[in-house]
């Protein structure tokens, strides 16, 4: 059997950032994402006689560097009633710890690869479930297009599922790749921490109403509904982080700078949001007549800066 998976990642417009049981990773919160066709990762799981071993990129990691991944594993092993050290390989087609959810694609190839390792057959909701356990937001990788994933109270209620997996709308996000360094501030450190700002209670009370906005944007194809709650989505969560205590953000100046310049365009009359995640890398939501005047526009204004023109991806898929 083919034991290597493919899973994409995923950005979400309406944010996951807030843990209701670390253990389990159950969210404060639902969301919702978009599934990118640029960013991936290929993992595969085997079975072998010596020690655990993990290689990222072709290359073998540490004990230290591999922990949070075995750690993984070792639940689902006691969790599948199965035994056996094993030897790890993952390609990870995303800047790591950069703010583009590599997580989100690691964790959702990593637990359909420990699957068809041990010859376990789940349907998907059960494989987000397994994806969560790894990383939150790995529970949406297991789909395509835009998933949602429902926050739940416990580890049966708390999945993603299939919102539209082909859908139709004209949407571009551009990956605006400002920083690839790892991040100063890790997501687990920054979700616990915003919570001590006095306006996170308000924004968990507005999830359910912006949720049902998005989706109902979604489901009427309405682009710049879209773009403008997910805007508003990412500006609450940081300003939720700048005013949590201690108070931090994951923005550089660059990140300001690039923030500018979309609302510039818009202006101009080139019709484009933003979305930032835990990192300081700006994703652009676009219309496909716009993409190549706003890529020429951040060309021009950032040296040497890479950007990825994503569309939608599919979810797990398994290679020959």
């Amino acid at each position: 059997m083919n034991r290597t998976a493919r899973a994409h990642t995923n950005i979400a417009l309406i944010k996951y950032w807030g843990k209701a049981d670390d253990k389990l990773r159950l969210p404060l919160m639902s969301s919702l994402s978009m599934t990118l066709d640029a960013f991936y990762t290929d993992t595969s799981v085997e079975k072998i006689d010596g020690e655990n071993q993990f290689f990222l990129n072709n290359q073998q990691q540490t004990a230290a560097a591999s922990q949070r991944v075995f750690a993984y594993l070792k639940k689902l092993q006691a969790r599948f009633h199965v035994t056996g050290n094993l030897i790890v390989k993952s390609v990870n087609h995303v800047p790591t710890s950069a703010g583009l959810a590599s997580s989100s694609s690691a964790f959702a190839a990593l637990a359909a690869a420990f699957c068809q390792c041990y010859d376990i057959n789940i349907d998907l909701e059960d494989l987000s479930r397994l994806a969560r356990i790894g990383s939150g937001s790995a529970s949406r990788s297991v789909y395509g297009g835009f998933a949602v994933w429902q926050k739940g109270n416990s580890d049966e209620t708390s999945y993603a599922y299939a919102l539209d997996e082909t859908p139709t709308m004209d949407l571009h996000l551009l990956a605006v790749e400002l920083n690839t360094k790892q991040k100063k501030i890790s997501s687990t450190y920054g979700m616990k921490d915003a919570q001590s700002s006095p306006f996170f209670r308000p924004w968990l009370e507005r999830n359910d109403s912006e949720l049902n906005e998005m989706i109902k944007a979604i489901k009427s194809n309405d682009f710049t509904a879209l773009g403008q709650l997910a805007e508003l989505n990412a500006n609450e969560m940081h300003a939720i982080n700048l005013t949590a205590q201690p108070e931090f953000t994951y923005f550089e100046p660059q990140t300001i700078q690039a923030i500018k310049l979309v609302e510039q365009l818009r202006t101009e009359g080139i019709e484009c949001y933003y979305t930032i995640d835990a990192g300081p890398n700006i994703k652009v939501l676009c219309q496909l007549r716009n993409s190549k005047d706003i890529i020429q526009r951040f060309s021009s204004e950032f040296n040497n800066v890479n950007i990825v023109n994503a569309s939608f991806g599919p979810g797990i898929t398994y290679l020959d």
